[in-house]
């Protein structure tokens, strides 16, 4: 949880060099939001993409778009050599980074400043100093700033960082000098645990930012994030600690006691820039780009006047109930709410696009404002039940459940939020029968829907649709039907009677009377059922024989009848799904071989999804039978990846 600022520093500008067509060396979100404002300010815009984004909305936005290379970001986003021969080759003259990727690299910083090309961001100095969390430090310690205490030194063997974590002590955090959005990043709790979180840590970070240098630092429980965001033109002040151009985020972290301590700096636009957007009534994509070209920032920091407030909650492809697992997958079905001036959807996919393995699962970034806290919240939950996707899991119950919580809503947050309040988070729902109601008359109105305008109302006797519960047929008619919710089948009786009027009975509970409606506007359909004096609505999506209900308190989802399923890893298939993916990815390192003894929770291989590392460990003692898959593999959820033989099976 962060609290979100805006800083403007001016000085004199150099000579203006007006921007006429620049290139995003970015995608998804960020790389649209680039987009947009450029269009606006009349800037033409280049957009490059790898193999799996060559439908993606920011490559339909730009105007141009050059093929970077193969889908990982190793093959393509992060290909410097590549990114620069797109800006010659289209005439570019400024790019553009965004967040993550380049955005924070030294090397490339230079690259372009030495190939004539702008950088839309600070000076590689800047980015030497400030971007690398150790010199950064270093820098802030030396200014005054409170830090805290850890190690930050260049000595990066594995004996030296065990015996300056043993001085800083337990719990620790280990953190990627180059590191941002949580990569390259692990906590050790305990000394035992230390070997394996800094390789874990240094693995990541070198997948995701081409560098393993490690800081430690003490862990502060219980803290609050506050962040600020920074914009500047060049100065000639010699005073200042950095000659910093261009946007930029401080972290502080702030514990309990409400003391401040220097955390780090990314050197780049905020991801949550929307949110100073909303309350300063700013465009800092604008700023950045006008600060490139050389002109002055358009407002001094006197002229900046904080108006009400902003939320901003980000959309995942992820399972919050595992731990927050991040997913991948096709987004069959997507409604969003309608933009406006105090609700912003900033996103890259649109209803059928995939949310891609390689890349970081974020589907959305749910911006929304309001004159006050509690009308923002209040703003944000209502937005969040009209956010409907189907097609793989998302946080966004979750994110319902916790923006409804009476701690979030006091303003009581920290980040152990979820921790401390994982029972309320995680609560478990029943389904009731007036959602059960829901599901089987909106499939049974849908059916009788589609089948009328495929087809056309008949009065035939001999017709299939003549049996079809419609009160001008004049007779009754009954269905029964199972449906199935969270592993549980229910048996539900509907009965049709006159004026659009049921009997309606779930499971062993009591025969009721009740009516409903299926009704389309705005392409969002809405399924209303009125039984015992209570109207209950919800919005409804069908799919491949599924209704998905969602409601002001989140999403439900029903299939008409039991899939069946048969999953078989051979003799001794591990349980707790130990051996199979929990989520698609590739396969980064194998720990085991075959018929290797293996014990309760030793890890058996390392997958990497989403730029995140995740090790699959063994639920039980036993052999490994056969590892399925070598490392660079891709494998899908579920995927078998190694076959196991119990020791208790032997």
């Amino acid at each position: 949880m962060g609290i979100y600022g805006i800083r403007a520093c001016l000085a004199a500008a150099p000579k203006v060099t007006p921007l006429s067509k620049i290139l995003i060396a970015n995608r998804g979100e960020i790389a649209c939001r680039v987009i947009r404002s450029a269009k606006r300010l009349g800037i033409q815009t280049v957009a490059v993409y790898s193999d799996a984004d060559r439908n993606a909305m920011h490559v339909a936005m730009a105007d141009s778009a050059i093929r970077l290379g193969p889908a990982p970001s190793v093959e393509s986003y992060l290909r410097q050599d590549k990114v620069l021969e797109a800006a010659f080759k289209t005439g570019a003259q400024a790019i553009h980074p965004g967040y993550g990727f380049l955005s924070e690299n030294v090397e490339f910083a230079e690259l372009c400043s030495k190939e004539g090309i702008i950088f839309i961001g600070p000076p590689a100095s800047a980015i030497r100093d400030m971007g690398i969390k150790s010199t950064s430090k270093h820098i802030m310690s030396a200014a005054g700033v409170p830090v805290i205490h850890g190690y930050h030194g260049v000595d990066q063997t594995d004996e030296k960082l065990r015996h300056e974590a043993e001085k800083i002590g337990f719990p620790l955090m280990i953190k990627a000098v180059r590191g941002g959005g949580g990569k390259g990043m692990r906590i050790a709790l305990t000394p035992s645990e230390f070997e394996n979180q800094l390789e874990s840590a240094k693995r990541e970070a070198q997948k995701s930012f081409g560098d393993q240098v490690m800081l430690l630092e003490r862990y502060v429980e219980r803290p609050r994030h506050v962040e600020v965001q920074c914009t500047a033109t060049p100065s000639e002040d010699h005073r200042r600690s950095t000659r910093y151009v261009g946007a930029g985020t401080v972290e502080f972290i702030m514990d309990p006691q409400q003391n401040f301590f220097f955390m780090e700096m990314n050197t780049r636009l905020q991801v949550e820039h929307p949110v100073s957007e909303m309350i300063t009534n700013t465009d800092l994509v604008e700023w950045q780009l006008r600060v490139a070209s050389g002109e002055p920032l358009p407002l001094d920091q006197s002229q900046i006047h904080l108006n009400g407030h902003a939320f901003e909650a980000r959309i995942y492809a992820e399972e919050p109930k595992n731990n927050f697992l991040p997913g991948a997958g096709p987004l069959l079905h997507l409604t969003t709410p309608k933009p406006s001036s105090d609700v912003r959807v900033e996103t890259g996919v649109a209803q059928g696009d995939v949310v891609s393995v390689f890349y970081d699962p974020m589907i959305a970034k749910l911006v929304v404002w309001s004159s006050d806290r509690p009308s923002a919240l209040r703003k944000l939950r209502s937005c969040l039940s009209e956010y409907n996707i189907v097609g793989l899991n998302t946080n966004v119950d979750f994110l319902v459940q916790l923006s409804s919580h009476p701690k979030f809503i006091e303003g009581d947050v920290h980040t152990d939020f979820i921790t401390q309040h994982h029972g309320d988070l995680f609560p478990s729902k029943p389904v009731t029968d007036s959602l059960v109601g829901q599901a089987v008359l909106a499939s049974i109105l849908n059916e009788i829907n589609v089948s009328s305008s495929q087809q056309g109302w008949t009065s035939d006797p001999y017709s299939p649709f003549a049996s079809y519960p419609m009160s001008r047929l004049n007779h009754s008619y009954q269905k029964n039907v199972k449906i199935m919710c969270q592993d549980n089948t229910y048996d539900v009786r509907v009965t049709s009677c006159e004026n659009g009027l049921y009997k309606l009975k779930v499971g062993q509970s009591e025969e009721i009377d009740v009516s409903a409606k299926l009704s389309v506007s705005d392409n969002v359909t809405s399924i209303e059922l009125s039984a015992n004096g209570e109207i209950s609505k919800s919005r409804v999506v069908f799919l491949n024989g599924n209704v998905h209900l969602f409601t002001k308190d989140g999403s439900v989802a029903f299939a008409m009848e039991k899939p069946s399923f048969l999953t078989s890893l051979g003799q001794g298939s591990i349980k707790q799904g130990g051996a199979v993916a929990p989520m698609p990815g590739i396969i980064e390192k194998i720990l085991v071989k075959d018929g290797e003894e293996v014990k309760l929770g030793q890890p058996l291989l390392v997958m990497i999804a989403m730029k995140m590392e995740y090790i699959i460990r063994a639920p039980e003692s036993g052999v490994v039978q056969k590892v399925n898959y070598k490392v660079g593999d891709s494998v899908a959820k579920n995927a078998a990846l190694v076959r196991f033989v119990s020791t208790d099976k032997k």
